[in-house]
């Protein structure tokens, strides 16, 4: 508490309640819109971040989903990514940015899982994707060090899908927003008060009351928290995943893609011959946890990750764990899907939660589409409806069948 700021003024037109790669999205693009030119305040609780889903983030990158506005959301974070110093307004500072497209495999060893991907292709060309569906033959000749045996058909794109630097474009964004008048400041919301259908005021931890305009819940993990505070219940819960980095006695010759084992078991390649693996607990471990709780199950890799990925790709039967580590999903238990936008009642109080494992590339399009709720009222690029509380309310899926 003893580092905890006291912000600059009493009241703000813009509240952001979460500084990680959401909030900073959304108080870049407000800050860049040439239409705001109100106070924005973003209230960060961890000023190192380390301790974020941010930070946490595997940083990758895909078309292939079976919904067309998560496909397109996904094309801008692509060209945001690739062009991202002209999106600075030509900073010669800021790098120029690639995203290393060995795509994502997806795997499928049964009828309908393989029917799934087929629709799933279509509505990714539609969009323009460039998605080819492969044979296990197929498979077999472009990537021959797969084990394809229970394999009936993969799906793969290579065009803007694979990974990218999140942490530049994060830091980035921050900077920007600070240059540009935003104040960041190292607090902790702890209390809201709510009257005639509008947040009037949030309470620090550090006792300083400030009246806002609107607020944003850009808390990622934390969102239920956050939105508890207006008395609204948000079906977010913080959830771990893990991630390894291995090194392998026989490195592949290739390019690994980000590989999807019919398991739910992910490998892709990390560095020139460092691989990164993914997983989930037990299916009966994945519960809510707390929001500081990052201990792994070491367990989880010997009895399960690696003998999958061995059995998957047998090159790799001989590897070595380089480092570890466990982070949450801001997981929506609804549907695992974005709930973006304002509350129906409380009018003034904008939701950005629930990205379920996809804010990093959701971060640019869902950062933009706040901004234009704060500014104009509506959305002008994207229309984030079906994203929208209501569905929570009703418990109306947003239907979206390639989640990892």
């Amino acid at each position: 508490m003893n580092s905890f700021q006291a912000p600059k003024r009493t009241s703000y037109d813009v509240v952001i309640i979460g500084g990680a790669m959401m909030g900073s999205s959304t108080a870049w693009f407000l800050s860049n819109t040439a239409d705001f030119n109100g106070s924005c305040l973003v209230v960060e609780m961890d000023i190192s971040y380390i301790n974020t889903s941010t930070a946490h983030t595997n940083s990758c990158m895909r078309q292939q989903f079976s919904n067309e506005l998560n496909v397109r959301i996904s094309q801008f974070a692509a060209d945001f990514v690739k062009n991202l110093r002209e999106y600075m307004g030509g900073d010669t500072r800021v790098p120029e940015l690639s995203i290393q497209n060995y795509g994502y495999m997806y795997l499928a060893d049964n009828d309908t899982f393989a029917k799934t991907l087929r629709e799933n292709q279509k509505v990714q060309r539609a969009a323009g994707a460039e998605t080819e569906l492969l044979t296990a033959n197929a498979i077999k000749e472009r990537y021959p060090f797969y084990n394809v045996d229970d394999v009936l058909l993969g799906s793969i794109n290579r065009k803007d899908e694979g990974y990218w630097d999140g942490g530049t474009v994060f830091d980035w964004w921050r900077r920007s927003a600070k240059d540009k008048g935003v104040e960041y400041l190292t607090n902790r919301a702890v209390a809201m008060d709510v009257d005639g259908g509008k947040v009037r005021s949030i309470t620090l931890e550090t006792g300083e009351v400030i009246s806002c305009g609107q607020v944003v819940n850009a808390s990622g993990p934390r969102g239920a928290l956050t939105a508890q505070m207006a008395g609204i219940q948000l079906p977010v819960e913080p959830r771990k995943r893990f991630t390894w980095i291995f090194s392998a006695e026989h490195p592949l010759d290739q390019e690994l893609p980000l590989t999807i084992d019919p398991s739910g078991v992910h490998v892709r390649q990390d560095g020139p011959k460092t691989y990164m693996a993914g997983g989930a607990p037990e299916p009966g471990d994945d519960v809510a946890v707390d929001p500081n709780d990052f201990t792994m199950d070491h367990g989880r890799w010997e009895n399960h990750v690696w003998p999958i990925i061995a059995t998957r790709i047998p090159q790799f039967e001989a590897i070595k764990v380089v480092t570890e580590w466990a982070g949450h999903y801001a997981y929506n238990t609804l549907d695992q899907n974005a709930v973006i936008g304002a509350h129906p009642e409380i009018s003034n109080f904008i939701f950005l939660n629930g990205f379920s494992g996809h804010g990093l590339q959701q971060s640019p399009a869902m950062g933009r589409a706040t901004a234009e709720l704060l500014i104009y009222g509506d959305y002008r690029s994207l229309d984030m409806a079906p994203f929208g509380f209501e569905r929570i309310a009703a418990g109306r899926s947003f239907q979206e069948k390639a989640i990892i």
